[in-house]
């Protein structure tokens, strides 16, 4: 199951369960950033009155979540809504694999909106290891080199994507042409594609089923895909910029969450560095995560 790693590189919370955690929590004085909340966001809201408007069998494809991998059978489509699509059309016409250096965002055209503030608008930041770029990926141009990466036992371990081209693909496009809950993204290193991250829109992914969310949550996925860049600290610098990135272009998300495999000592490490506190230990389709909480209100004491 796909993790988040710095993810290779939320108390459990289910059913009645959830509404004794969040009265735990508020009986007891906690911040009340992590107790539930049931509002559900416009974006949700909108997103349920197209269902009652769209012909899926008019604009292609019903695209499902896709934040939370290999979930049991029966349970895909009860966390949100499905919503009939047109494909993502709006890819270059140049199908050569993306240069390993000097790479220009500037050749890039981003896809359509998403429900994240336009990620590909978010722009470059400086960081103690050089100047980072968050790209919206292109299927044409990047599949090879994710692919490759995907198929490294140490990033396949923990995302289960290792297989043929198609594997990947299929996970990419599930989030391209989908409602832009989710924008999957090459991590541009001083102009060196080096990672793969994934910002989600956590309370609208099954993930929220999982811990007490709130509107605007949102989640990050992330891989470091050459080995030469893990085990030296890239992964929390990395994270924290991104950390930031979110905060700064989302005023309406209050925290970032994660759950990497509780297993994925690194990746846990690498958020903890990154500013992100320990909440609790949630059991996931797969998995048994840490969910790992970045306030917006304790950005600059951690």
């Amino acid at each position: 199951m796909p993790p988040t790693d710095a993810r290779a590189d939320t108390a459990t919370v289910l059913g009645a369960d959830l509404g004794a955690s969040a009265t735990a929590s508020q009986s007891s004085g906690t911040d009340g950033e992590d107790t539930l909340d049931l509002r559900r966001p416009e974006e949700f809201i909108a997103l349920c009155a197209e269902v009652e408007t769209v012909d899926p069998a008019a604009h292609g494809a019903v695209v499902h979540a896709i934040g939370l991998r290999n979930l049991p059978e029966g349970t895909e489509g009860t966390a949100q809504p499905n919503v009939a699509v047109q494909p993502n059309t709006a890819v270059p016409a140049d199908v050569d694999d993306l240069p390993t250096s000097g790479f220009s965002p500037n050749s890039y055209a981003p896809p359509c909106d998403d429900l994240l503030d336009r990620v590909a608008d978010w722009g470059p930041t400086h960081t103690p290891a050089g100047t980072f770029h968050l790209l919206p990926v292109h299927i044409e141009r990047h599949l090879p080199l994710i692919t490759r990466w995907m198929n490294d036992p140490a990033v396949a371990e923990f995302w289960e994507l290792a297989g043929p081209q198609a594997l990947t693909e299929d996970h990419l496009r599930a989030q391209l042409t989908g409602d832009g809950r989710s924008v999957p993204c090459l991590g541009v290193l001083d102009g060196t594609p080096m990672s793969y991250w994934e910002i989600y829109r956590a309370d609208l992914d099954p993930l929220a089923r999982h811990y007490p969310a709130r509107p605007h949550d949102t989640g990050i996925h992330l891989l470091i895909g050459n080995v030469t860049d893990r085990g030296r600290g890239l992964g929390g610098t990395l994270l924290r910029a991104v950390a930031d990135l979110v905060l700064d272009k989302r005023s309406a998300c209050a925290r970032i969450v994660a759950e990497p495999d509780i297993c994925n000592t690194p990746s846990v490490a690498a958020f903890l560095g990154a500013g992100f506190r320990f909440s609790a230990e949630v059991d996931l389709p797969g998995k048994r995560a840490a969910l790992m909480v970045q306030d917006r209100s304790l950005r600059d004491l951690l």
